[in-house]
Parts: structure tokens; sequence; C-alpha cells
């Protein structure tokens, strides 16, 4: 039985409708269609159409474009995970000959491998893929217009090349492989290569005219993994909760936590939060939203996370303009989260107490700045500022006692505790840093000593 407190409120229902209904309006979009999840699982979904009586719902198949590259991404992950790859090995290792082999796995997964934003001409969205049949008619005869790892220059046949390297480790097609390894794990039945119906036909709309065109719709070839994919609302919707929570048939959660780590700087116009392993990264409204957006001739679509809030958004729509997806899917978050704060879980106490770590916890210092030392409940080390904007970051144990910084200015840095000769705690070493229970404490080994006078007042 389903409890009251998952259920949106009608309010909150309302404001959901009310906001795709303007959506589909003024975009002037054929038809759109929107879903919610939150903690876990679709609690709403909602559809307008410009037929009457023929809405489309969250079962029916739309082109999902570049949110195709996530999808990409977590095949790429998968290798990662398994030891068949690492991401800063040149693709070279694992796909040679392709003209561009010097640059990494990691920077063709954030873009930031300075390949060309398309392929040459004609237009690879509205034609077949047949035309493209090798990687260097994807490619072109100048692929590279940036310095690797330089910037982030958003990049379709990059994500090509991911696709090659998937079937080359694999030995699989890059389909087949997203089907057996992603799809059917996750239950995405309705997510696939081609349309299955029912799915809804691309149109264009006239920029001047409340008339349509319909647009083609190509098989892709080569470029299947930049932006292949026809998906439902509710499919989007479980993917979603995947990008948040993980999933070990797929990823674990700390390997999806780094698919929504930015890898890459944002654009210079500074309108995003940056992109991470195959997901795109915004800031509105205060909240880190993660996925991706995306386009097609004929289709537009966006699918946003808020992790911290527990709540996701997907929107599609079958037209080559006029909606933004991804605005609306961010708006839909924001109406959820806004209107229907996250509950947190009850405060619990630690299971046992782990009286070594305990004794570490509370106020050190780095000379005289100060900083707090907490447990958390998993078992990690928190160490904060006390005071101020300062460095911080959370901690995880290792097997040889040290510990790793997750995040901040500490990620990938060892803390390690440095004991005395009785066995007591002397000092942190944090990256070289030293902190002490007091400021400057001269029992420590605190780089370039301690005066002997110790501390003094005006009158010397």
């Amino acid at each position: 039985m389903t409890s009251p407190l998952e259920e949106l409120l009608p309010a909150t229902q309302r404001a959901l409708l009310h906001r795709i209904a303007v959506a589909q309006a003024e975009g002037r979009a054929p038809s759109l269609v929107a879903a919610v999840a939150r903690e876990g699982r679709m609690v709403w979904t909602g559809s307008r159409s410009s037929v009457d009586a023929h809405a489309p719902d969250d079962g029916t198949q739309y082109r999902i474009g570049s949110i195709t590259k996530t999808f990409t991404a977590v095949l790429v992950l998968r290798l990662r995970d398994e030891g068949l790859i690492d991401l800063n090995d040149p693709l070279e290792k694992h796909l040679p000959g392709t003209g561009v082999g010097e640059v990494t796995i990691a920077q063709l997964l954030g873009h930031s491998a300075g390949l060309g934003a398309e392929t040459p001409a004609p237009w690879w969205e509205r034609t077949p893929g047949t035309l493209r049949p090798e990687l260097a008619d994807v490619l072109g005869q100048q692929p590279v217009l940036h310095p690797a790892g330089r910037l982030h220059h958003y990049s379709n046949p990059g994500y090509t090349l991911l696709g090659s390297l998937v079937e080359a480790v694999r030995g699989a097609s890059w389909e087949e492989v997203l089907r057996r390894e992603v799809l059917e794990p996750l239950s995405l039945d309705r997510t696939t290569c081609r349309p299955v119906a029912p799915y809804a036909g691309g149109w264009a709309v006239h920029p001047w005219a409340d008339v349509m065109l319909p647009e083609p719709s190509e098989d892709l070839g080569l470029m299947a993994p930049a932006g292949q994919l026809w998906s439902t609302a509710a499919d989007l919707c479980r993917f979603a909760v995947f990008l948040a929570d993980g999933d070990e048939k797929v990823l674990s959660a700390d390997s999806v936590r780094e698919l929504r780590t930015p890898s890459v700087p944002s654009e210079p116009d500074g309108r995003d939060g940056g992109y991470g392993l195959g997901t795109q990264i915004v800031r509105q409204g205060g909240r880190t939203l993660t996925g991706h957006t995306g386009s097609l001739p004929g289709f537009v679509a966006g699918l946003w996370v808020s992790v911290a809030d527990g709540v996701a958004a997907v929107v599609l729509a079958n037209a080559t303009s006029g909606p933004l997806a991804g605005s609306i899917a961010a708006d839909l978050v924001a109406i959820v989260a806004d209107a229907e704060p996250r509950i947190p879980a009850p405060w619990r106490p630690l299971p046992e107490v782990d009286r070594t770590l305990l004794d570490l916890t509370g106020p050190w210092y780095w000379g005289t700045r100060s900083f707090g030392l907490k447990l958390t409940a998993d078992r990690g080390l928190e160490l904060q500022p006390l005071r101020g904007i300062d460095r911080g970051s959370r901690f995880v144990a290792q097997p040889d006692g040290s510990w790793i910084g997750l995040d901040g200015y500490y990620a990938g840095e060892t803390l390690r505790v440095v004991p005395r000769v009785d066995g007591s705690v002397s000092h942190l070493d944090l990256a070289s840093f030293v902190f002490t229970r007091e400021p400057y404490d001269p029992r420590a080994d605190v780089p370039g000593g301690v005066d002997k006078e110790g501390w003094r007042g005006l009158a010397l």
C-alpha cells in the first residue's frame, strides 16, 4: 500500500501540470510528456498534445538525442571498473588507427579531447549513417581543433570513438552491449535504438506560422553512441534514479558519483557547472542538477537529477525547436523540491563505538586556523573549518590506517595520524600540513619549529 507521504500534494501536481501546459503552448510542440521521480520511484506524469484525446503517456517513445551519451559513458565506466581499461589510457591503446589516438578516454568522456563538435558535411543528424561507414568519415581531415585537455569543447564524434572503444574491448556491437549490460539489468524495456510503437513522430514547426513539417528519422550508424536512442518518460525516470543511487548490477554508487563529478571546467560564459563523465552539471536556484539534455531533428529531451533533494524530472517533446526541455525539467524539479522539501531520515546513533576514531574527533589547528574533525555515520572522517571559509574535505579509511580525501581541496590527498612514542596521538599530517590539538603545539613536530618563549602579549 502506498503511503500518503509518497504521493505529491494536489497543489504540487497542479503546478507541474501548469508548467508543462505553458511549455507545450508557448513552445508550440505537437506533444510533450513529462515525469517526476522522488525517492527512487516515479510519482507524477503528465502530457499535453495538439491532437484532442490523443495525448502521449509515460510509455510513448521519443528520441532522446544526446542523453544517449550518458548511457555510453556508463558502458565505458563498466570497462574501467572491470580493470579492462584505465580512463587515463590513450585511445590508441585499445582502439588503434584512429589518427587521434593520443587523446585519453577521460578526455573523450568529458569533451576535453579537443575534437571538433560535428562530423564533416552533410549534417549527420538528418542523413543516414551509411554515408559515414568508417571512423575516418566521422572525424574528417581535421579532427583536432584544440590542444587536448586545455578546454571543454563539446564533441559528438568523440562519443562515436567511445562507442567504438566499447565494441573493440567487448567484441560486440555497441547496441548489443548496451542492451545486455544496461537496458536489461535496469528494466529499461522501452529504450531502444530504433522506434517501437507507440512512438511519437518528429516534427519541425514553422517559426512564423502554426504549420508543421515532418522530420526524417535516420539510423545514425557509427554516430549512434552520441544520439541514437529512443526512450520513454517512465524508462528515463528509472535511469535518473540509477544516476542518483547506482545499481550494483550496472555501476556502484561510487562510480555513478564519478559520472556526476565535474571533470572539466565550465564553459567560458559560466552558464553551467561543468561536465562530468557523460553528464552535464548545472546550477539553478541554489541547487546542483546533473543529467543531460538532448535533441535531434524533430525531438528535444531533458533529464535532471537533484541528488540532494531526491528528485528527478524528465521532459520529452516532438519538435525540432521551441520547448526548452532542459529548462522545463529543471523547473519541475524545483516545483517539487521547493513545495515538498525532502523529509530527512531520523537521526540514529552509530551501532558501535570505535574509541580510536572517537578520540580523533574535536578541534584541530593548522597553525592558528581552527578546524573540527567529525566522525560520520559511514565511519568516515570529515574535516571542516570552524570559522570562515577554509579548506575542508571528507575522508575514507585505507587498509594501511591512513585516510584519503574524497572531495574539496584535499581530494585524493592522504591524511595520516602520527603517534608519539607512548602511542598517544602527536598530530595529523595532511598533505604535509601538520594539524595539532593546540595552535602551534610545541610537543608536536611543527615544520619550522615553535619559538621556545611561547605565546606572548604586547609587552615583551
